[in-house]
């Protein structure tokens, strides 16, 4: 009998509520109380969100999801890419899971998606690169409350190319029943008045669809690099949500790490 591969939350109760009634009800307060879409934005393809702890990036974070209310029926396929923390990897590493667990409940992945990407020389099964990877973990409470019923196609981004990332996006790029988000967080453990600099900085090469140098930018920055090449093609149009650090959020000004949230609009697209 084949029993179900599941990934279970590994960093509940750390990085954000692990009772299911306090998570929903704080993911579903900050969703509330982002500011409101531009009326000019039409759909979102592609999200970039931050992946800190939740009292320090959850509201930035908040302000890429509360796009998707909207869409939340026609979202059917997420494609979700994050920076390997924990473990080294040449390339883009998908588990062996079938489903990812959170205290909301459970993800099925895309089994078709997961073998398209892995006749890409560059796409791997790494199981280790996920068991304990915040980077995605953290997305899916919020795609669970901002999304109806979807499955989920899960990158652990290592050493690898843009050229490389953006190939993967191009297979995977679909309708609009997919959408695509890179997590990442900007520069670290700057002062709060440097960060702010930095990831002005940062933020304006993005909004610009330049590539960004390197990882003291954003952690993320090998997925972003990969969307940026992919939007440059496609025409894609990136807009600013929101950017702050945890100075703002979390009160530490010392040392902080820098947050921010974009979202990629299709021309022509309502």
């Amino acid at each position: 009998m084949d029993i179900m591969r599941i990934r279970p939350p590994a960093v509940a109760d750390m990085f954000y509520p692990g009772a299911p009634q306090t998570l929903a009800a704080e993911v579903a307060a900050m969703l509330a109380g982002a500011a409101p879409p531009d009326p000019s934005f039409s759909r979102p393809k592609a999200l970039i969100a931050p992946h800190a702890g939740y009292i320090y990036s959850g509201p930035v974070a908040a302000s890429a999801y509360a796009l998707l209310a909207p869409y939340a029926a026609t979202i059917r396929r997420v494609v979700l890419l994050g920076p390997c923390h924990r473990v080294a990897v040449r390339g883009l590493a998908v588990p062996n899971a079938q489903v990812f667990r959170t205290p909301l409940g459970d993800i099925p992945l895309d089994q078709e998606a997961i073998a398209a990407a892995l006749t890409l020389p560059q796409v791997i099964r790494h199981d280790a690169a996920h068991a304990q990877e915040h980077s995605l973990e953290v997305q899916l409470p919020f795609l669970q409350k901002a999304l109806d019923r979807f499955s989920l196609v899960p990158f652990a981004v290592g050493y690898a190319t843009a050229d490389e990332v953006a190939e993967v996006l191009d297979l995977l790029w679909g309708g609009p029943e997919t959408l695509i988000i890179v997590s990442s967080d900007l520069s670290h453990y700057h002062t709060y008045l440097d960060a702010r600099q930095r990831d002005r900085h940062t933020a304006d090469e993005i909004a610009r669809l330049h590539l960004l140098v390197d990882h003291e930018q954003a952690c993320g920055a090998t997925p972003i690099n990969g969307l940026i090449e992919v939007a440059q093609r496609r025409g894609l149009q990136p807009h600013l949500l929101d950017l702050r650090n945890s100075g703002d959020t979390a009160g530490d000004k010392s040392r902080v790490v820098g947050y921010a949230s974009f979202a990629f609009m299709e021309p022509g697209h309502a």
